[in-house]
């Protein structure tokens, strides 16, 4: 299987520099944030697409919808694809960084999980999804961390891309199952 996988545009949490977690606070994108799932859409347009993964966020969802636009498949939604979590939604995204900082994938908060945690959870959607689409080529719209997740999954060492940025409306392109030391 191909998975795409795009984070979403630019978020008012974005803007804000706020940790937004909680799938059930609504964060939509901003007018920027719009603008580049717009980009994204016609970049993305002559891929083709045989299903469509989504987290629960608001933001993620508009971006998938933009970006799918072009395309006539369902999109369904899968809490494995939601953002790390913390366990510090609505707080300055700076104390989350300062917190993890010293050890990115073994660190969390009280009620957040581990990087190592997160990777488990992308790992167990890309597994099922491979599985359900061997030869599908799979767009799923979700956030920085889980994408970095999922290239750490790649790799033999996680800490190599921990500390990774994916960019607002960026993606990645992995055949997965991923032939990795990880694996």
């Amino acid at each position: 299987m191909k998975i795409v996988l795009v984070r979403h545009g630019e978020s008012e949490g974005n803007v804000q520099h706020i940790i937004s977690d909680d799938p059930k606070r609504i964060v939509d994108l901003t007018e920027l944030g719009r603008a580049q799932a717009e980009a994204a859409s016609g970049k993305l347009r002559e891929m083709r697409f045989t299903h469509a993964y989504v987290s629960q966020f608001a933001r993620a969802q508009q971006t998938a919808t933009i970006l799918l636009q072009h395309h006539k498949i369902k999109l369904d939604i899968d809490a494995r694809l939601n953002e790390r979590i913390s366990g510090m939604d609505g707080l300055p995204v700076h104390l989350f960084n300062d917190l993890v900082s010293p050890d990115p994938l073994h660190l969390k908060s009280e009620k957040g999980e581990t990087f190592l945690q997160q990777m488990a959870r992308v790992r167990s959607f890309l597994d099922e999804v491979a599985l359900r689409h061997t030869d599908g080529t799979v767009l799923a719209v979700s956030h920085e961390n889980p994408i970095v997740a999922a290239l750490a999954l790649t790799v033999d060492d996680p800490e190599k891309v921990v500390r990774s940025n994916v960019e607002n409306c960026a993606w990645i392109v992995l055949d997965w199952p991923a032939d990795s030391a990880c694996r």
